[in-house]
């Protein structure tokens, strides 16, 4: 008689082979879904941004947990708490903090490999200090198309639904400005235009301020407005030409990059570009001799899209998550300065 105790019958050898078969492939399959392509993706972390300092702001907003995921951006933690410098996936910095010595780089306490991030909005004709950050930043967030966290003033997005009524016009030209200073172009150039052009002028600099709500309002009612750039660099497109013009329902009279960098943007016939006139005597006779069927032609754009703004630091910052997998690793900014004054 065969004893049990000694030994299982090859039947019961067999099933146990094959219990422990099963519980490997098993455990094989999982993980071949988890990596695999086409299985059910792995849990992917939450990437943890660092605000050093909130840009123009002695104390930075609330950020919960759930910000990010507001602006369409999953697994992406805003923070502003300096405690996290250690564990954070990447650190960015606000230049004009920066330029203004408010704040200081952590350089002695920066964990190895860290990237960091620049930051500005601003053209390089109003931004000084760049030569004292050689080979610190590893990315840079800006309106530059060639940044490696591309975030512009504005964009055209596909409209859903019918575009709304053109505003009705009264006026011919308008202009908002504070800061008027005869060394710029667009001052001289608004000038030259004033004797055969009848533009209205707001803003401090004309002693008539709008409140943040007003301005929409006020310019909606001319045909035409002055998007003038402070300064010209490449890529320098701002709020005036997306939220002044396009938003307000008045055609852009732009002055700043080449043409090419605004068609890059939006259509070509959206917007009426300075430079295509040999005078601003010529600029004034197109603008004032457009009848109103080629008027209508610069607003076909409206029938496909809506502008989209940008202006929420919170939502620019949320990009760097959106960019991070495809961010270059390693990468330096050796001349940081030479790359933007470019």
């Amino acid at each position: 008689m065969q004893n049990a105790g000694l030994s299982p019958t090859p039947s019961l050898r067999a099933l146990g082979g094959l219990s422990v078969a099963a519980l490997l492939s098993a455990v094989w399959l999982w993980w071949r879904l988890g990596a695999a392509p086409g299985g059910a993706p792995a849990p992917q972390p939450t990437i943890t941004i660092l605000v050093w300092h909130w840009p123009f702001a002695s104390h930075p907003p609330e950020l919960p947990g759930d910000t990010c995921a507001r602006y369409g951006v999953a697994r992406c933690r805003l923070t502003a708490n300096r405690s996290l410098l250690a564990s954070a996936d990447a650190v960015v910095f606000h230049h004009r903090e920066l330029q203004a010595q408010r704040a200081r780089l952590p350089l002695a306490e920066r964990p190895r490999g860290q990237p960091w991030v620049w930051a500005s909005m601003e053209s390089p004709s109003h931004t000084r200090g760049l030569g004292r950050l050689r080979g610190v930043f590893n990315w840079v967030l800006s309106y530059r198309r060639d940044s490696d966290i591309f975030v512009p003033y504005g964009r055209l997005e596909p409209r859903e639904g019918p575009a709304p009524p053109l505003p009705a016009k009264r006026g011919m030209a308008a202009w908002v400005v504070s800061n008027f200073q005869k060394r710029q172009r667009r001052v001289q150039l608004y000038r030259q235009l004033a004797p055969h052009l009848r533009v209205d002028v707001f803003g401090r600099a004309a002693g008539q301020p709008l409140c943040a709500g007003c301005l929409l309002r006020a310019v909606a009612s001319y045909r035409f407005y002055l998007a003038f750039e402070n300064s010209e660099h490449r890529d320098y497109i701002t709020e005036k030409f997306w939220r002044n013009a396009l938003l307000a329902g008045a055609v852009p009279v732009a002055l700043g990059p080449p043409r090419a960098a605004y068609e890059a943007v939006a259509p070509p016939d959206a917007f009426v570009h300075v430079d295509d006139f040999g005078s601003a005597r010529e600029l004034a006779a197109f603008l004032t001799g457009m009848n109103e069927s080629c008027y209508r032609r610069y607003f076909a754009w409206r029938d496909r899209f809506r502008v989209r703004l940008f202006s929420d630091w919170r939502e620019r910052f949320c990009a760097i998550c959106a960019r991070f997998p495809q961010l270059p690793r390693g990468q330096v900014y050796q001349d940081l300065e030479g790359w933007f004054q470019a």
